[in-house]
């Protein structure tokens, strides 16, 4: 992923987004193209149109904070967006410490034991550990139970790579959809991020190669952060689940995401968890589509 053409297609994808109206700009009557012209972008973030231009051509270094706070505001970036925005201006300086990040937990990372604890003193629902590119790296029993077909033989277990690659996922997710793009925003955020991270490179290529749904979303540029919700669930042994989740960063394993989900008290939702927990407890946990 080369950084200068993730630059110009953010910027030119954000651009396309904003109408004339939206804008507070006359529409016109010749417009060949969806959204702002370069021009009228220049006009609002108050640079020249010739600067602009080397921005949206990919070109971001040594433009000052005041100027990408510009653009962020011409092109109505969200929160996210100029969030996204600055990484990619910090990682082609070369010069923050998030343009060369440190290692993130890949294949051969082991959760602390007082991580692994933490997960299996959970036992009402699924509680894992996912890292930027959505390897799935530690898990209590019950997690490992409800993704119990998210394991392709790779090492960690991927939840892109399920979602997009494994048929299982579209019975599994009956909001697949939804939880696509969930997934690519997750990935696109992580790719700003850490822009050297090889793992990520990979895997992404793979993902727009072998799948027509992940390329289309890939290419839209879209990056959302998904902190809580409500999703829906049909899993292989105990069928319809409705679960809250919540995530939350690990702090002493920066880049560690603690997810949990849980079922409304009472519900059967609730009684499908324990009943799959009765199920996984009669299980081999040596079995490897068991373990992340």
């Amino acid at each position: 992923m080369d950084n200068r053409a993730e630059v110009r297609e953010f910027l030119t994808s954000r651009r396309a987004k904003i109408t004339p109206e939206r804008a507070g700009l006359p529409a016109g009557s010749r417009r060949r193209v969806p959204g702002l012209r370069r021009s009228e972008v220049a006009a609002l973030a108050d640079v020249s149109v010739e600067y602009y231009g080397k921005l949206e051509r990919g070109n971001l270094a040594g433009a000052s904070p005041a100027v990408l706070e510009a653009v962020a505001r011409a092109l109505q970036l969200d929160d996210i967006e100029r969030a996204h925005l600055l990484h990619l201006a910090q990682a082609q300086e070369g010069s923050d410490a998030l343009a060369r990040p440190r290692s993130r937990p890949g294949r051969q990372w082991v959760p602390p034991k007082n991580l692994q604890w933490t997960l299996d003193a959970v036992t009402a629902g699924p509680a894992f550990v996912l890292n930027g590119r959505q390897d799935l790296l530690a898990a209590n029993r019950l997690a490992r139970a409800f993704f119990v077909d998210v394991d392709d033989g790779t090492q960690p277990p991927n939840m892109a790579r399920f979602q997009f690659l494994n048929p299982a996922a579209r019975r599994f997710y009956p909001d697949w959809d939804l939880i696509a793009d969930m997934t690519v925003d997750v990935l696109r955020i992580e790719a700003g991020r850490n822009p050297h991270d090889k793992d990520l490179h990979d895997l992404v290529g793979e993902l727009c190669t072998r799948s027509d749904a992940f390329r289309t979303r890939w290419g839209a540029h879209n990056v959302r952060r998904h902190g809580t919700g409500v999703k829906r669930f049909h899993h292989p042994v105990v069928g319809d689940l409705t679960l809250a989740w919540h995530g939350s960063a690990v702090d002493d394993e920066p880049g560690l995401t603690l997810l949990i989900y849980t079922a409304e008290p009472g519900s059967p939702s609730e009684e499908a968890l324990r009943l799959l927990a009765s199920w996984t407890a009669t299980q081999d946990d040596t079995t490897p589509t068991h373990h992340p």
